[in-house]
């Protein structure tokens, strides 16, 4: 019991401080580690291997989807930048730049990338000629740069890891269909392989991508209530070919701008996991895209050991053999210590075998997601652990969504409401949420609502749970129905 308590001790309780308790988490689950370049962090093998999880199952979905990837510079020219008005506005105050090299001051500033549709867009420029040419289809995997002010490990930092999509199409219909067929496969891969729900919809226009269109998003809740945008997908139309002068012969030899789109998610997706499902234990990851599903732990005093091993390895064995991704833990810790280790790492299924469970033949099974403890007769081990290993998946989406719904508020109308609802939160210390409110159109209401409350609009939702009659904050016609939140 000793060792349980100092392994939670030093895990800030979710109610007490949220934030300290993700940092908490972060730190005693060894996934990340800080460096002396603010908002620059070292993703260490543990966390490493949640995003090598995320690319493995994204990448196959971009290229069966028909995507390649590429890789373009890092360094960005600053002229690049002052082709697409909008863009170089929306990103100027967060740009690093390179000045010198060799020695010597560089006639031209390079950006260190904030995004490519720059670079991305004069290359496209110089390999598009004709119809014949397109679409291009072109995804990369990358780290970029933005100088942020207040920085957050995974969730704001000023370097991260990401995957940007980038394609051109002869038409604008072509262009909208990419657009929101890659809006699906993250709502897909986030709801089914890491279990959290998602809102999904379109940014409002001035929460859009510098330069787009238009601009979709998928929006997770986090434990603490607060919204995380969890990928993007940008209608690009005309602006970026125009900027770029990417043009093609038509089928009737007519010369044409293309339609361009972007997409991406990021190691933002690692904080969102984490703040989906983590409680006061720890970790608690999905068994679809925990690096480790299974943990398997031998106990019972040494000089049984042989006889445990005897039916421990084969299990371990036949595991592997079936595709789990099962690891042993044969370190000398006693099995307490052990168990609460795992259960802070967020290893969905723990499996004990002691000597009176070879005298049984049976094994223990415990899940992280409840807490269950469950004996298993040892031949029938391997289908249970897939089973369960799906319940787990199941169930953690289930409690995440229930969560969210909980926290979603549909009654509030006014801004006055609005108001009432987070002073009523902040006294009880209830989770302020979403709130699904009408929305007339103007940016400046949008605007007095964010500068007043500290909500802003998440996304205009494809399937809302109500229609909204009035504007939140002038009371006129509402021509949206919009998800507020107070983001990260």
């Amino acid at each position: 019991m000793k060792e349980e308590k100092s392994f939670v001790k030093e895990i800030t309780p979710q109610s007490e401080d949220f934030s300290r308790w993700y940092i908490d988490v972060i730190r005693k689950a060894d996934l990340m580690d800080y460096t002396p370049v603010r908002g620059c962090i070292v993703f260490k093998p543990d966390g490493y291997e949640l995003w090598e999880r995320i690319q493995a199952g994204l990448d196959k979905r971009f290229k069966e989807t028909g995507h390649r990837n590429a890789y373009f510079p890092m360094l960005i020219p600053e002229s690049f930048f002052q082709k697409e008005k909008e863009h170089v506005e929306g990103f100027n105050p967060e740009l690093p730049w390179v000045t010198e090299a060799g020695g010597e001051k560089l006639e031209e500033r390079l950006a260190l990338r904030p995004t490519s549709e720059t670079i991305i867009g004069h290359m496209y420029a110089q390999w598009i000629q004709s119809y014949r040419d397109l679409p291009v289809l072109i995804n990369q995997w990358a780290n970029v740069f933005r100088w942020e002010k207040r920085t957050l490990p995974f969730l704001r930092t000023s370097e991260f890891l990401w995957q940007e999509g980038h394609t051109a199409h002869a038409t604008e219909e072509e262009a909208r269909e990419e657009t929101m067929r890659m809006l699906e496969v993250y709502r897909d891969f986030v709801e089914t392989e890491m279990a959290i729900p998602l809102y999904v919809g379109q940014k409002t226009p001035s929460e859009k991508f510098a330069g787009a269109v238009d601009t979709y998003s998928i929006e997770a809740m986090m434990k603490d209530g607060k919204a995380l945008q969890a990928g993007t997908s940008h209608y690009l139309g005309q602006n970026f070919a125009k900027g770029f002068e990417i043009k093609f012969l038509d089928r009737d030899n007519q010369l044409k701008y293309v339609h361009t789109t972007s997409w991406g998610v990021s190691t933002r997706l690692i904080g969102a996991l984490i703040m989906v499902h983590g409680d006061d234990r720890g970790l608690a990851l999905p068994p679809r895209l925990a690096p480790i599903q299974v943990i398997m732990i031998p106990v019972g005093p040494p000089k049984f050991r042989d006889k445990v091993m005897a039916r421990f390895d084969p299990l371990f064995d036949a595991l592997k053999a079936a595709g789990v991704r099962v690891k042993a833990d044969l370190r000398e810790e006693t099995p307490g210590w052990k168990f609460n280790e795992w259960e802070m790492r967020g290893v969905p299924l723990r499996i004990e075998i002691g000597p009176r469970d070879v005298d049984n033949k049976q094994c223990l099974m415990v899940r992280r997601d409840t807490g269950e403890k469950i004996p298993v007769p040892l031949d029938e081990a391997v289908e249970r652990v897939q089973a369960l290993l799906e319940e787990i998946q199941r169930n953690m989406f289930v409690k995440a969504k229930e969560f969210r719904d909980a926290h979603s508020h549909l009654h509030i109308n006014t801004l006055a409401e609005l108001k009432a609802h987070i002073a009523r939160c902040e006294e009880t210390g209830e989770i302020a949420g979403f709130v699904l409110a009408g929305w007339c159109g103007d940016a400046a209401c949008e605007a007095k609502v964010k500068e007043e409350t500290k909500f802003t609009s998440r996304n205009i939702p494809f399937h809302p749970p109500a229609r909204k009659q009035v504007c939140l904050c002038c009371g006129k016609e509402a021509q949206h129905t919009v998800w507020f939140a107070r983001a990260y």
